[in-house]
This record gives structure tokens, C-alpha cells and sequence, in this order.
């Protein structure tokens, strides 16, 4: 009589099952309904703000009594547990879908369908983390230690208005060079615990060396919007010194930091890897 035995490996997939399998869930993705691209970008923008809040209120506490690079470390560190979400609980982020360009390039998806895929991602995206803002504008959680808080949202989002748009452009390249490399690492890890690990290193690296991404920023920026435009008796009590954040300025980051988001992810990472083991590959279907 024989006995049916099943082996489950634990090992992290080798790169090129990494790419393989990276190109099957890009075709997934790209194959989602409307409903549930956009309803899955609300989340992950939401997801991305809620850490954004985390990792801003961590830079507040410890500014004052640690090392500048001892606090951008612990708000890199808290600031990663927004990609823990959108991987293990579920959720479309733009960023990370950069990778869908494997399956484009491999002819399994259309270049429609990879464009339908950003843009309701990235439309998503935008709900989810602005509406986090106004939903943190109405706790009044920016007020808390004695508005420290508060006035560290505004620091930060008048340093990213204020970036030029090289600069802004590379550093959006640098940031999602490591997202995408985060995701790419939590596809090939077997366990909770293997993806948990796989964003963490990556994510505390962009956040850290102070890197541009965009659904971040869409949180960022409109919080600081928001806390001037509906709260000036607080920014008036901050002594001013923060200069009015306009649409126009906004628009001013993203434009040039998305762009370096998709140079980043699109082409160093996706581009890249399709083509050191995909390219050409049998394993890749024509559609």
C-alpha cells in the first residue's frame, strides 16, 4: 500500500521564480475589475497614511533627543509596517505595481490594460491617503504634545514643496527602486514572517535617506493643506515661519516624483529583471 507524502519547501524562491511568479500576479492584477483595482487603491493609500501618521508622530517624539539619523531610522521603521499591510492583508499600491511591467514586457497583458492598472491604482491610491488626512485633520491628533506634532507635519511638507524637480525626480527614483525591491522580496518568501522581514530592511532604507513616494506625499502635503487652511489659529500659535502649501505646490512634487517612482520601479527593477530571466524565457506566454 502507498503512502502519498507531500514535501512543502520553506526556502525563499530563487530569483528567477521570483520573476516568473512576479509576472503571474502582474497578469492577476492587471485582470482585476474596476471595482476592485480602485477599492483596493483606497486601501493601500490608506494603509500608506496610516504609517505616514505613525512615522510622523515617532519623528516628533524622538527629534529632540536623538541623533538625526537615529530618528530618521525609528520613523523608517514604524513608516514600514504600511507595505506589511497592503502585502499581507491586501491592497493595490502604485508604486508596487511598477512590476506589472514584467508581464507587459512578456506580452501577457496589454499596454492598455497595464496604463487601466496605474491610473485606477493610482486614483485609488489618492482617496485612500487623502481622506485619511481629513480624517486625521478631525481627530486633532496633529495637536497632541503640546502641537509638536502639528508643527513637525508642516516641517515636512515644506521641505518636499521645496524641492526642485531633479532632485525630486531622483529621489523618487531611489525610493521606489527600494519598494519595488521590498515587493519583490516578499514574493518570494514562503511565511508571515519571511514577508514582514522582507519589507522592513528596504522601507527603514527609503525612509530614512529621506527618498520621494509619491502616495506618501498624497498624504504629506494635503495634511499640511488641510491644518493651514482650516487651523490657522494653530499655525499662528506655532510663531508662523510656514509658508502657505498651494495646490500648484503639490502638483509641483508629484509630478516629478511619480515620474521618478515609475523610472525607478518600472525600469530598474522590473525592466532589469525581465530581462536577465525572462527574456526570451519558454515560461512566458504569448497571449
Amino acid at each position: 500500500m502507498s503512502e502519498d507524502r507531500t514535501t512543502i519547501s520553506l526556502d525563499a524562491l530563487v530569483p528567477v521564480e521570483v520573476a516568473r511568479r512576479a509576472e503571474e500576479v502582474g497578469v492577476h492584477k492587471a485582470n482585476l475589475s474596476v471595482f476592485s483595482t480602485l477599492a483596493l487603491g483606497v486601501l493601500a493609500g490608506a494603509f500608506v497614511a496610516l504609517a505616514a501618521i505613525a512615522s510622523t508622530t515617532v519623528a516628533t517624539a524622538a527629534g529632540s533627543d536623538l541623533h538625526f539619523g537615529l530618528t530618521r531610522l525609528l520613523s523608517g521603521l514604524i513608516f514600514s509596517f504600511g507595505l506589511m499591510l497592503i502585502v499581507l492583508a491586501g491592497a493595490e499600491l502604485f508604486t508596487g505595481n511598477n512590476l506589472i511591467v514584467m508581464a507587459w514586457a512578456s506580452r501577457r497583458i496589454s499596454s492598455r490594460a497595464l496604463l487601466r492598472n496605474w491610473l485606477l491604482v493610482y486614483l485609488g491610491n489618492a482617496i485612500g491617503a487623502v481622506a485619511t488626512a481629513v480624517l486625521l485633520y478631525l481627530s486633532g491628533q496633529y495637536r497632541f504634545a503640546g502641537g509638536e506634532i502639528g508643527a513637525t507635519a508642516l516641517a515636512i511638507a515644506q521641505h518636499k514643496v521645496q524641492l526642485e524637480f531633479i532632485p525630486a525626480l531622483a529621489l523618487g527614483v531611489l525610493c521606489n527602486a527600494l519598494v519595488c525591491l521590498a515587493v519583490w522580496l516578499t514574493m518570494g518568501a514562503h511565511t508571515t514572517t519571511d514577508k514582514i522581514l522582507a519589507c522592513i530592511f528596504p522601507i527603514t532604507a527609503f525612509v530614512a535617506a529621506g527618498f520621494e513616494h509619491s502616495i506618501a506625499n498624497l498624504y504629506f502635503i494635503p495634511i499640511a493643506q488641510f491644518i493651514q487652511n482650516w487651523d490657522q489659529a494653530f499655525v499662528a500659535g506655532l510663531g508662523g515661519g510656514y509658508p502657505h502649501i498651494n495646490f500648484a505646490d503639490l502638483l509641483n512634487n508629484l509630478i516629478p516624483v511619480t515620474i521618478g517612482n515609475i523610472i525607478g520601479g518600472a525600469i530598474l527593477v522590473a525592466a532589469v529583471y525581465w530581462l536577465i530571466y525572462l527574456r526570451g524565457s519558454n515560461e512566458s506566454e504569448s497571449p
